[in-house]
């Protein structure tokens, strides 16, 4: 059985924000306005999301 999966896109700058969040960005696979990750739903990976979850527009693929 397949995994199911969040589709992750960066709809905010990631600039004046804390170096935390920066790095959340970059974990996720992010760093970019627009651009788009496809991420294994998991704790970990919703836990990320959580803590930038006004930077970012999430999915289900």
């Amino acid at each position: 059985m397949a995994s199911k999966k969040l589709v992750v896109t960066q709809i905010k700058s990631a600039i004046g924000r804390k170096y935390d969040q920066e790095r959340t960005l970059k974990a996720l696979g992010l760093g970019r306005i627009g651009k788009t990750s496809e991420l294994v739903d998991n704790d970990s990976v919703r836990g990320m999301i959580f803590k930038v979850k006004h930077l970012v527009e999430v999915q289900e693929a």
